[in-house]
Protein backbone atom coordinates (compact mmCIF):
# COMPACT_ATOMS: atom_id res chain seq x y z
CA UNK A 1 0.00 0.00 0.00
CA UNK A 2 2.97 2.43 0.72
CA UNK A 3 5.08 1.88 -2.27
CA UNK A 4 5.54 4.79 -4.32
CA UNK A 5 4.19 6.67 -1.69
CA UNK A 6 4.99 10.36 -2.26
CA UNK A 7 4.07 13.31 0.66
CA UNK A 8 5.86 15.34 3.46
CA UNK A 9 5.30 17.32 6.39
CA UNK A 10 4.25 20.55 7.53
CA UNK A 11 5.43 21.36 11.45
CA UNK A 12 5.35 24.99 13.11
CA UNK A 13 7.77 26.34 15.64
CA UNK A 14 7.57 27.48 19.27
CA UNK A 15 8.76 30.98 19.24
CA UNK A 16 9.08 33.86 17.32
CA UNK A 17 12.94 32.96 16.36
CA UNK A 18 14.15 29.12 16.05
CA UNK A 19 15.55 26.84 18.34
CA UNK A 20 18.53 24.62 17.88
CA UNK A 21 15.76 21.91 18.20
CA UNK A 22 14.18 23.67 15.54
CA UNK A 23 16.68 24.24 13.04
CA UNK A 24 17.49 19.91 13.72
CA UNK A 25 13.85 19.23 12.99
CA UNK A 26 13.80 21.60 10.10
CA UNK A 27 16.90 20.23 8.25
CA UNK A 28 15.20 17.02 7.41
CA UNK A 29 14.30 16.62 4.27
CA UNK A 30 11.04 14.82 4.83
CA UNK A 31 10.04 18.17 6.78
CA UNK A 32 8.75 20.33 3.45
CA UNK A 33 6.73 23.06 4.46
CA UNK A 34 6.25 25.09 8.05
CA UNK A 35 3.26 27.23 9.43
CA UNK A 36 3.18 29.83 11.87
CA UNK A 37 1.19 30.59 14.00
CA UNK A 38 -0.16 33.81 16.38
CA UNK A 39 2.63 33.02 18.70
CA UNK A 40 5.56 33.24 16.18
CA UNK A 41 4.65 36.93 15.53
CA UNK A 42 5.09 40.08 16.77
CA UNK A 43 5.16 42.55 14.04
CA UNK A 44 6.19 42.60 10.26
CA UNK A 45 9.92 42.77 10.31
CA UNK A 46 10.06 39.96 13.08
CA UNK A 47 8.10 38.00 10.89
CA UNK A 48 10.60 38.81 7.67
CA UNK A 49 13.52 37.75 9.74
CA UNK A 50 11.95 34.44 11.13
CA UNK A 51 11.42 33.88 7.23
CA UNK A 52 14.49 34.36 6.61
CA UNK A 53 16.16 32.24 9.01
CA UNK A 54 14.06 29.49 7.94
CA UNK A 55 15.20 29.84 4.53
CA UNK A 56 18.77 30.07 5.30
CA UNK A 57 18.62 26.34 6.37
CA UNK A 58 16.10 25.36 3.73
CA UNK A 59 15.42 28.00 0.88
CA UNK A 60 12.99 24.86 -0.48
CA UNK A 61 10.90 25.35 2.70
CA UNK A 62 7.13 26.07 2.13
CA UNK A 63 5.75 28.52 4.37
CA UNK A 64 2.37 29.33 5.62
CA UNK A 65 -0.18 30.78 7.44
CA UNK A 66 -3.72 31.15 8.07
CA UNK A 67 -4.78 34.49 7.16
CA UNK A 68 -8.22 34.04 6.22
CA UNK A 69 -9.59 37.80 7.61
CA UNK A 70 -12.33 37.92 10.36
CA UNK A 71 -11.61 35.90 13.12
CA UNK A 72 -8.90 33.72 11.65
CA UNK A 73 -6.06 36.27 10.72
CA UNK A 74 -2.81 35.57 12.56
CA UNK A 75 -1.06 38.33 11.33
CA UNK A 76 -2.33 41.27 12.67
CA UNK A 77 -0.12 44.11 14.34
CA UNK A 78 0.87 46.02 11.07
CA UNK A 79 -1.10 44.60 8.65
CA UNK A 80 -4.74 45.11 7.45
CA UNK A 81 -7.41 43.84 9.46
CA UNK A 82 -9.22 41.74 6.95
CA UNK A 83 -13.05 41.47 7.07
CA UNK A 84 -14.78 37.98 7.19
CA UNK A 85 -15.61 36.81 4.07
CA UNK A 86 -19.36 37.07 5.12
CA UNK A 87 -19.01 40.78 5.69
CA UNK A 88 -17.83 40.69 1.63
CA UNK A 89 -20.81 39.34 0.34
CA UNK A 90 -23.10 41.85 1.85
CA UNK A 91 -21.91 44.02 -0.39
CA UNK A 92 -23.73 45.01 -4.04
CA UNK A 93 -19.78 45.43 -5.30
CA UNK A 94 -19.60 42.28 -3.58
CA UNK A 95 -17.39 40.78 -6.37
CA UNK A 96 -14.72 43.62 -6.58
CA UNK A 97 -14.36 43.64 -2.71
CA UNK A 98 -13.61 39.96 -2.78
CA UNK A 99 -10.71 40.71 -5.61
CA UNK A 100 -9.18 43.46 -3.59
CA UNK A 101 -9.03 41.71 -0.28
CA UNK A 102 -7.62 38.55 -1.94
CA UNK A 103 -4.87 40.67 -3.56
CA UNK A 104 -4.32 42.60 -0.05
CA UNK A 105 -4.01 39.48 2.07
CA UNK A 106 -1.71 38.00 -0.66
CA UNK A 107 0.32 40.73 -1.05
CA UNK A 108 0.99 41.20 2.93
CA UNK A 109 2.06 37.63 3.37
CA UNK A 110 3.99 37.53 1.06
CA UNK A 111 5.79 40.72 1.76
CA UNK A 112 6.61 38.76 5.20
CA UNK A 113 8.85 36.20 3.10
CA UNK A 114 5.91 33.63 3.26
CA UNK A 115 4.54 31.41 0.57
CA UNK A 116 1.06 31.14 1.10
CA UNK A 117 -2.72 31.67 3.19
CA UNK A 118 -4.51 28.97 3.43
CA UNK A 119 -7.31 30.50 1.75
CA UNK A 120 -10.16 31.11 0.37
CA UNK A 121 -12.70 29.06 2.56
CA UNK A 122 -15.44 27.19 0.08
CA UNK A 123 -17.45 25.88 2.76
CA UNK A 124 -20.86 26.83 2.81
CA UNK A 125 -22.76 28.91 5.59
CA UNK A 126 -25.77 26.79 6.60
CA UNK A 127 -26.45 28.38 9.81
CA UNK A 128 -25.19 25.14 11.43
CA UNK A 129 -21.31 25.43 11.86
CA UNK A 130 -20.33 27.49 14.44
CA UNK A 131 -16.51 26.81 13.28
CA UNK A 132 -17.19 27.92 9.68
CA UNK A 133 -20.26 30.33 10.59
CA UNK A 134 -18.31 34.49 8.97
CA UNK A 135 -15.48 32.52 7.49
CA UNK A 136 -17.54 31.14 4.52
CA UNK A 137 -18.56 33.89 1.89
CA UNK A 138 -22.54 32.16 1.31
CA UNK A 139 -24.66 30.03 1.98
CA UNK A 140 -25.76 29.79 -1.80
CA UNK A 141 -23.07 27.63 -3.98
CA UNK A 142 -22.96 29.85 -6.47
CA UNK A 143 -22.39 32.63 -5.42
CA UNK A 144 -20.02 31.12 -3.08
CA UNK A 145 -17.92 29.83 -5.89
CA UNK A 146 -18.54 33.68 -7.76
CA UNK A 147 -16.90 35.29 -4.23
CA UNK A 148 -14.33 32.96 -3.90
CA UNK A 149 -13.72 32.85 -7.58
CA UNK A 150 -12.89 36.81 -7.21
CA UNK A 151 -10.84 36.45 -4.23
CA UNK A 152 -8.30 34.06 -5.68
CA UNK A 153 -8.04 36.11 -8.79
CA UNK A 154 -6.56 38.85 -6.31
CA UNK A 155 -4.27 36.53 -4.37
CA UNK A 156 -3.33 35.09 -8.14
CA UNK A 157 -2.38 38.58 -9.24
CA UNK A 158 -0.07 39.39 -6.14
CA UNK A 159 1.60 36.02 -6.88
CA UNK A 160 -0.01 33.87 -4.38
CA UNK A 161 -1.44 30.00 -5.11
CA UNK A 162 -4.82 29.49 -3.68
CA UNK A 163 -5.76 26.85 -1.12
CA UNK A 164 -10.02 25.91 -1.11
CA UNK A 165 -10.73 24.13 2.39
CA UNK A 166 -12.83 22.37 3.97
CA UNK A 167 -13.29 19.68 0.57
CA UNK A 168 -15.95 18.33 0.41
CA UNK A 169 -17.67 21.24 3.12
CA UNK A 170 -17.29 21.57 6.73
CA UNK A 171 -20.87 24.01 6.73
CA UNK A 172 -23.17 21.27 7.59
CA UNK A 173 -21.65 18.90 10.17
CA UNK A 174 -22.33 20.92 14.02
CA UNK A 175 -19.34 19.90 15.69
CA UNK A 176 -15.85 21.50 15.36
CA UNK A 177 -13.24 19.27 14.31
CA UNK A 178 -10.71 21.16 16.58
CA UNK A 179 -11.91 19.17 19.18
CA UNK A 180 -14.53 16.77 17.92
CA UNK A 181 -14.90 14.52 15.13
CA UNK A 182 -17.60 15.87 12.95
CA UNK A 183 -20.21 13.80 11.02
CA UNK A 184 -22.36 14.75 8.50
CA UNK A 185 -25.20 12.25 7.49
CA UNK A 186 -26.16 13.48 4.14
CA UNK A 187 -26.06 12.02 0.61
CA UNK A 188 -23.23 12.15 -1.68
CA UNK A 189 -25.98 13.80 -4.15
CA UNK A 190 -26.94 16.16 -1.62
CA UNK A 191 -23.49 17.07 -1.37
CA UNK A 192 -22.73 17.47 -4.81
CA UNK A 193 -25.45 19.19 -5.21
CA UNK A 194 -24.34 21.86 -2.59
CA UNK A 195 -21.14 21.99 -0.61
CA UNK A 196 -19.12 20.10 -3.92
CA UNK A 197 -20.51 23.13 -6.61
CA UNK A 198 -17.94 25.65 -5.25
CA UNK A 199 -14.61 22.93 -5.58
CA UNK A 200 -16.03 21.90 -9.11
CA UNK A 201 -16.46 25.55 -10.50
CA UNK A 202 -13.01 26.40 -8.86
CA UNK A 203 -10.78 23.24 -9.87
CA UNK A 204 -9.07 24.73 -12.38
CA UNK A 205 -7.53 27.72 -10.59
CA UNK A 206 -7.39 26.39 -7.12
CA UNK A 207 -3.32 25.43 -6.44
CA UNK A 208 -4.26 23.43 -3.72
CA UNK A 209 -7.32 22.10 -1.45
CA UNK A 210 -7.60 20.95 1.93
CA UNK A 211 -10.05 18.12 3.36
CA UNK A 212 -12.27 18.83 6.42
CA UNK A 213 -11.60 16.32 9.38
CA UNK A 214 -15.49 15.36 8.87
CA UNK A 215 -17.27 11.53 8.60
CA UNK A 216 -19.60 11.42 5.88
CA UNK A 217 -21.27 8.12 6.31
CA UNK A 218 -22.86 7.71 3.36
CA UNK A 219 -19.63 7.65 1.22
CA UNK A 220 -16.78 6.34 3.21
CA UNK A 221 -16.45 5.60 6.68
CA UNK A 222 -13.24 7.34 6.82
CA UNK A 223 -12.62 11.14 7.44
CA UNK A 224 -12.94 12.85 4.22
CA UNK A 225 -8.48 13.68 4.39
CA UNK A 226 -8.35 10.12 5.57
CA UNK A 227 -10.57 8.76 2.75
CA UNK A 228 -8.92 7.12 -0.82
CA UNK A 229 -13.13 7.50 -2.17
CA UNK A 230 -13.02 11.36 -1.41
CA UNK A 231 -9.36 12.44 -2.55
CA UNK A 232 -9.00 9.76 -5.14
CA UNK A 233 -12.14 8.69 -6.46
CA UNK A 234 -13.85 12.43 -6.61
CA UNK A 235 -11.90 15.34 -6.19
CA UNK A 236 -9.05 13.72 -8.47
CA UNK A 237 -11.33 11.51 -10.73
CA UNK A 238 -14.33 13.37 -10.47
CA UNK A 239 -13.63 16.79 -10.65
CA UNK A 240 -10.30 16.12 -12.06
CA UNK A 241 -8.47 18.54 -9.58
CA UNK A 242 -4.29 18.02 -10.27
CA UNK A 243 -3.03 20.09 -7.55
CA UNK A 244 -1.39 19.86 -4.08
CA UNK A 245 -3.75 17.75 -1.65
CA UNK A 246 -2.93 19.27 1.95
CA UNK A 247 -3.87 17.51 5.05
CA UNK A 248 -5.65 19.85 7.55
CA UNK A 249 -3.88 20.29 11.21
CA UNK A 250 -3.07 15.89 11.93
CA UNK A 251 -3.19 17.14 16.08
CA UNK A 252 -7.02 18.43 15.52
CA UNK A 253 -9.60 16.01 17.42
CA UNK A 254 -11.05 15.17 14.10
CA UNK A 255 -8.62 13.12 12.82
CA UNK A 256 -7.49 10.86 15.81
CA UNK A 257 -9.94 8.31 14.66
CA UNK A 258 -7.38 6.58 12.95
CA UNK A 259 -4.85 6.69 15.75
CA UNK A 260 -1.47 8.08 16.62
CA UNK A 261 0.40 10.66 14.91
CA UNK A 262 2.58 7.96 13.05
CA UNK A 263 -1.06 6.00 11.74
CA UNK A 264 -2.36 9.54 11.26
CA UNK A 265 0.18 10.64 8.57
CA UNK A 266 0.50 7.38 6.89
CA UNK A 267 -3.23 7.67 6.35
CA UNK A 268 -2.89 10.85 5.10
CA UNK A 269 -0.61 10.07 2.54
CA UNK A 270 -2.16 6.59 1.60
CA UNK A 271 -5.39 8.33 0.85
CA UNK A 272 -3.62 10.93 -1.27
CA UNK A 273 -2.48 14.29 0.81
CA UNK A 274 0.85 15.49 -0.84
CA UNK A 275 1.48 17.04 2.69
CA UNK A 276 0.69 16.31 5.90
CA UNK A 277 0.06 18.85 8.74
CA UNK A 278 1.14 18.34 12.59
CA UNK A 279 1.09 21.39 14.73
CA UNK A 280 1.11 22.48 18.13
CA UNK A 281 2.98 19.06 19.55
CA UNK A 282 6.08 18.87 18.66
CA UNK A 283 6.05 14.98 20.33
CA UNK A 284 3.44 14.12 17.32
CA UNK A 285 5.71 16.07 14.90
CA UNK A 286 8.74 13.89 15.62
CA UNK A 287 6.67 10.42 15.46
CA UNK A 288 5.07 11.21 12.12
CA UNK A 289 8.57 12.18 10.62
CA UNK A 290 9.64 8.81 12.27
CA UNK A 291 6.90 7.22 10.19
CA UNK A 292 7.05 9.01 7.18
CA UNK A 293 11.62 7.93 7.39
CA UNK A 294 10.23 4.53 7.75
CA UNK A 295 8.13 4.66 4.99
CA UNK A 296 10.45 5.92 2.31
CA UNK A 297 8.44 8.82 1.23
CA UNK A 298 9.63 10.77 -1.42
CA UNK A 299 8.06 14.38 -1.48
CA UNK A 300 5.76 15.26 -4.05
CA UNK A 301 6.70 17.27 -7.07
CA UNK A 302 3.67 19.21 -6.79
CA UNK A 303 4.54 21.42 -4.23
CA UNK A 304 6.49 23.86 -5.71
CA UNK A 305 3.80 24.99 -7.65
CA UNK A 306 2.58 26.38 -4.04
CA UNK A 307 5.59 28.62 -3.63
CA UNK A 308 4.89 32.53 -3.42
CA UNK A 309 5.59 33.81 -7.69
CA UNK A 310 7.17 37.07 -6.01
CA UNK A 311 7.90 38.07 -2.24
CA UNK A 312 6.19 41.89 -2.90
CA UNK A 313 7.87 44.71 -1.94
CA UNK A 314 8.71 46.03 1.56
CA UNK A 315 7.04 49.51 0.03
CA UNK A 316 3.99 47.93 -0.75
CA UNK A 317 1.74 50.36 0.70
CA UNK A 318 3.07 53.18 -1.93
CA UNK A 319 1.90 51.32 -4.84
CA UNK A 320 -1.30 52.80 -6.17
CA UNK A 321 -2.78 49.57 -6.50
CA UNK A 322 -2.49 49.35 -2.79
CA UNK A 323 -4.02 52.70 -2.08
CA UNK A 324 -7.12 51.54 -4.29
CA UNK A 325 -7.79 48.43 -3.00
CA UNK A 326 -7.40 49.53 0.73
CA UNK A 327 -9.78 52.70 -0.23
CA UNK A 328 -12.43 50.54 -1.92
CA UNK A 329 -12.47 48.75 1.55
CA UNK A 330 -12.27 51.70 3.66
CA UNK A 331 -15.60 53.40 1.16
CA UNK A 332 -17.62 49.81 1.81
CA UNK A 333 -16.50 50.17 5.65
CA UNK A 334 -14.69 46.62 5.65
CA UNK A 335 -12.12 47.88 7.41
CA UNK A 336 -10.94 51.03 9.42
Amino acid sequence: MTAGLQGSLMVDVAGTWLTAEDRQLLRQPEVGGLIIFARNIEHPRQVRELSAAIRAIRPDLLLAVDQEGGRVQRLRQGFVRLPAMRAIADNPNAEYLAGQCGWIMATEVLAVGLDLSFAPVLDLDFQRSAVVGTRSFEGDPERAALLAGAFIRGMNSAGMAATGKHFPGHGWAEADSHVAIPVDERSLDEIRANDLVPFARLSKQLAAVMPAHVIYPQVDSQPAGFSRRWLQDILRGELQFDGVIFSDDLSMAGAHVVGDAASRIEAALTAGCDMGLVCNDRAAAELALSAVQRLKVKPSERIARMRGQSYANTEYRQDPRWLTAVGALKDAQLID
